[in-house]
């Protein structure tokens, strides 16, 4: 069934013979969902917003790194909830890796996104296409240094440049709000327990992304990022065997893997007495 969500959604939700509720969408609609379904103590799977930060170090091979930030934050024009919006640079690669980034998406491809030519595709809606324009007058506010873009595009239509925004602090609403379009905020830091302190600054938790050739530093970081997916030296890699869930306010719950099966299944202990001084226990999963 389709439909807006105070028609559809809300009454399959509160619906008696539904109850499980799998919901896919930003915090807003997540928490109106999740506050419904518990009047019935109804269990919930609920895969919200990011606002994932994809972390290089200058040890990482920098033209893999500055095609992960590409595709981490332009692909679909950045309307994904894994997008990584927030690009942390260590301080000595800094300006080399904008170099890099600034020249290949220059001259970027912006149109109709069914030709295998074009690169930034429409933004969905015109409410969302106001609320992205918005959010980059609000950086400019800010004070952060525009070095692309910033503009709607001047191809007809709800397209937006791609936009990137250096000179960002973490207190900055770009760098703490999701905005879902075609706009990312750098970020730079000294060392691993800044990169860390920044990359965790927030209240969602959905996705992160780190770079460097030290693999003791890539695993020691992954534990202590805050976030349900951690990409190693790549981004948006994806297997159905692989659960995908956040952490914070990005969610509750996994999909894919045995995670998911089992968020859509009860445990129910059964004890049997066959006469005898033995009981049998054994536990179903329905």
């Amino acid at each position: 069934m389709t439909g807006v969500g105070p028609e559809i959604g809300e009454a399959l939700v509160v619906h008696p013979m539904v109850s499980k509720i799998a919901f896919t969408g930003g915090e807003a609609g997540g928490r109106r969902v999740n506050e419904a379904a518990a009047r019935d103590f109804k269990h919930v799977m609920l895969e919200l917003g990011g606002k994932s930060p994809n972390i290089v170090f200058d040890d990482a091979r920098l033209d893999d790194a500055v095609n992960g930030a590409i595709a981490g934050i332009f692909a679909a024009s950045g309307q994904t909830c894994i997008a990584g919006s927030r690009l942390l640079l260590q301080d000595s690669i800094h300006d080399i890796f904008m170099e890099k980034i600034i020249k290949s998406m220059g001259s970027a491809a912006i149109g109709d996104p069914s030709l295998t030519e074009t690169q930034i595709g429409p933004i969905t809606t015109r409410q969302q296409y106001e609320k992205i324009l918005q959010y980059i007058d609000i950086a400019k506010a800010e004070g952060a240094n525009c070095v692309m873009g910033g503009k709607a595009a001047r191809v007809g239509g709800q397209f937006v440049e791609p936009t990137i925004f250096t000179d960002v602090s973490r207190y900055m609403r770009i760098a703490r709000e999701e905005v879902f379009g075609p706009v990312l905020s750098v970020l730079r830091f000294h060392d691993e327990e800044e990169a860390i302190a920044i990359a965790n600054d927030t209240n969602l938790g959905l996705a992160a992304g780190l770079w460097t050739q030290d693999m003791r530093r890539a695993f020691l970081m992954s534990e202590r990022l805050e976030a349900g997916t951690v990409w190693i030296n790549t981004y948006r890699a994806f297997g159905v065997q692989m659960p995908f869930g956040g952490h914070k306010q990005s969610g509750i719950g996994h999909e894919n893997g045995i995670a998911a099966v089992d968020g859509f299944l009860q445990t129910k202990s059964v004890w049997i007495n066959y006469g005898s001084a033995t009981l049998n226990p054994f536990v179903m999963r329905l």
